[in-house]
């Protein structure tokens, strides 16, 4: 029998960070410079994030496919032969790329204002919040524990790459559910443990239980049941259990979550 996954399980994110702030998370992980994209790599990470999220079923918006297909066509003009490509230049703007640079710079400058409003307005209400936790912010003016849901999708391709392989004809009696992994998280962080992403997913699992747990922890990230952090940016994720909701979301509460109501 083989390893069963709900296939209509979906989860509905109420943030879903836009096709820009992919690229720009990619650009900043591997640190390259955002007025000369190499656009033959950037191209091949991004259509792997699109796939990923493309079997999470996360209901990809059309801009997400649009810019897919802006990559590809930067790309195949840079594959032109350079007479074809200079003829091209004349009659457009030059590098192919550089309409798209402008559309990161700028997008950047906005993002980079608002995290600034959303760190002074953090700041302020520390004065008021007496034995506080002190909130740390990288030069980039991250909160070191914000983690996005590009840092969440890296780490399940991880695990995916560790995945027990499937070999044909193999029976495998186990029926992997959202429901029983949202109880085995929630099990976890009602301990008070801080547990790692990687912890939740045990060596050699196959492909459809990483895929179930994976799931599950957007479904509690969505619920507020649980929150994911990083003590750097880029780093290790943890998840934390929210002190007073966890133990509410049980039995009929999780099949309720499932069915979207």
């Amino acid at each position: 029998m083989a390893v069963q996954v709900q296939p209509d399980y979906k989860v509905q994110l109420d943030v879903f960070e836009g096709p820009l702030d992919l690229l720009l998370y990619l650009i900043k992980r591997d640190e390259l410079d955002i007025h000369n994209i190499p656009i033959s790599s950037i191209t091949a990470q991004y259509m792997e994030y699109l796939s990923l999220m493309k079997m999470l079923d996360l209901n990809i918006a059309g801009e997400f496919l649009v810019m897919a297909a802006t990559l590809m066509m930067i790309k195949s003009r840079l594959l032109l032969p350079d007479d074809q490509l200079e003829e091209m230049d004349d009659e457009d703007e030059g590098d192919p790329r550089w309409d798209l640079v402008r559309q990161l710079v700028e997008y950047k400058k906005f993002k980079d204002a608002a995290q600034h409003l959303e760190d002074l307005e953090m700041r302020q209400e520390e004065i008021f919040r007496s034995g506080s936790e002190e909130i740390v912010i990288e030069e980039d003016g991250r909160a070191v524990e914000d983690v996005s849901l590009f840092d969440l999708i890296a780490a399940f391709n991880e695990a995916l790459k560790r995945a027990r392989p499937e070999v044909l004809g193999e029976i495998i009696e186990d029926h992997y559910t959202v429901a029983d992994k949202i109880e085995l998280v929630l099990s976890r962080v009602q301990k008070g443990e801080d547990v790692r992403f990687t912890d939740l997913f045990p060596a050699q699992a196959y492909r459809t239980e990483i895929v179930c747990t994976f799931l599950a922890l957007l479904e509690l990230i969505r619920l507020r049941q649980v929150d994911v952090r990083q003590s750097v940016v880029f780093g290790e994720i943890w998840v934390i259990g929210i002190a007073g909701t966890a133990p509410a979301l049980t039995g009929g509460a999780i099949a309720m979550a499932e069915a979207g109501i």
